[in-house]
């Protein structure tokens, strides 16, 4: 018995002897798979970066610069994960829902405000550094900057919008096309584009419009505009609260393209049915003399696919009481659920450093947030327009609408159909009007009344 015994407690020392070695080395295994940051957070993986980078150039500037990190910070990689604009916000609601989401991603400050008034996001202020903080304009701090101070992402790209022309259908017209010291007002757009609308072969059918701009989903061009018509569309009520009002100078607006589409018949009626991207193989066949509220990323399209002896140009923005245009910034975000903010953000200024913003800007053709890339040589190149886009950053607004709660329910519910409803020819601009102060109302009420606060 007593043998009995001594053989069974010396089995369970040796299971127990086991089972301590296993937890060592379990803890040996997992010290040597983990490494902490300065910040003392814990790293079990590779951060997982979103990038929603889509032209050729710019998807190889992206992973040239996350490729250049991981070479340098072997205990803190970086996966690139490549996403798209068209399905990324499914993604992310989707990775929220279920807790499974990227460490850092891309997307823009108009719709990653929502994501801020569920408590999705990381207050990245602490993090930014003095030479960025400095570095980037001031509009572009505003369009991610909560009351409270907390940054919600950090700006980097800007999508502008610019006024494409055709310099030989200018010249054989007679039309002497604006400068930065002179640029156009829309009275002189309506003259030049009665002279640029022509029935080329005489069979009675114009096939060469003055002005083409693509009014599928336009909320957004609209929106920009209106700033420079000195409206907005969103103002501050008698209690503090934002309600959408279609003044004099949103109907204005409204008009002026009406005039050209339906009066004047100066404007592309393709366009009705048609994105801005949808524009450009037009504009390459020489069927618009002008598009105007292209996105500025559409040179990096003429250049890859001009035929031999097609010239373009870009005129500065078009002035109705300014040149003031609202401002979207494209953005890099971290989600609170997020271990390694710090170290995400130590990424994310690489990345965006002033010589890197400025290789995004060009890969991608847009403006870029930081006044030294602005101020890049490479980006004051006349050939390509980029003197013009750069010339832009001085008109750039921010919007009431930003920050705005249930923004992105009132443009897709209520601006894009109603819109879409009028340059059909199926609405009058006081129709239009009543819709849109009605319709927004009862879609705004809903965010008040749960006292969502930007």
């Amino acid at each position: 018995m007593n043998r009995a015994i001594s053989w069974i407690l010396n089995y369970k020392g040796f299971i127990i002897a086991g089972l301590l070695s296993a937890i060592i080395i379990s803890f040996y295994i997992a010290g040597e798979l983990t490494a902490r940051n300065s910040s003392g957070e814990v790293q079990t993986g590779p951060l997982r970066f979103l990038s929603l980078a889509w032209q050729e150039d710019a998807v190889k500037v992206v992973n040239e610069i996350t490729d250049q990190w991981n070479q340098r910070h072997p205990e803190q990689q970086v996966e690139l994960i490549q996403g798209s604009w068209s399905a990324v916000h499914d993604f992310l609601i989707t990775g929220f829902e279920t807790g499974d989401i990227p460490d850092i991603f891309h997307y823009e400050s108009a719709i990653i405000v929502d994501f801020a008034l569920r408590n999705y996001l990381a207050d990245l202020s602490p993090y930014i550094s003095k030479e960025m903080r400095e570095d980037v304009l001031e509009v572009n701090w505003a369009s991610v900057t909560r009351s409270s101070g907390e940054v919600i992402g950090i700006p980097f790209l800007n999508a502008s919008s610019i006024v494409l022309y055709n310099p030989d259908l200018f010249a054989e017209a007679g039309v002497t096309p604006p400068t930065i010291e002179n640029p156009w007002t829309w009275d002189d757009v309506h003259a030049a584009a009665e002279k640029l609308t022509i029935d080329r072969d005489g069979d009675g059918v114009t096939d060469q419009w003055g002005t083409a701009l693509g009014l599928r989903n336009c909320a957004n061009i609209f929106m920009n505009l209106s700033i420079s018509f000195g409206g907005s569309f969103f103002y501050n009520d008698d209690q503090g609260n934002i309600e959408v009002r279609v003044g004099e100078p949103e109907k204005k607006l409204l008009g002026t393209m009406a005039k050209m589409l339906f009066i004047d018949k100066t404007m592309a009626p393709s366009g009705v049915g048609k994105s801005g991207t949808e524009m450009i193989p037009g504009f390459l066949a020489g069927n618009y003399a002008m598009v105007v509220s292209s996105g500025a990323w559409a040179r990096q399209q003429l250049v890859e696919n001009a035929g031999e002896g097609f010239h373009w140009a870009v005129m500065p923005p078009i002035k109705a009481i300014s040149q003031s245009m609202g401002i979207n910034s494209q953005t890099l975000s971290v989600p609170n659920s997020c271990t390694r903010q710090a170290v995400a953000m130590e990424f994310i200024q690489f990345l965006l450093s002033a010589e890197n913003s400025t290789r995004l800007a060009i890969s991608d053709w847009v403006l870029p947030t930081r006044k030294s890339s602005i101020a890049d040589p490479r980006l004051q190149d006349v050939a390509s327009g980029w003197n013009i886009v750069s010339q832009n950053a001085q008109h750039l607004s921010v919007g009431p609408w930003v920050g705005l709660p249930g923004y992105v329910e009132w443009k897709s519910r209520v601006a894009n159909p109603t819109f879409q409803e009028f340059f059909s020819g199926r609405m009058s601009i006081e129709e239009v009007a009543e819709r849109i102060e009605r319709e927004s109302a009862s879609v705004l009420a809903r965010y008040q009344v749960r006292g969502l606060k930007w």
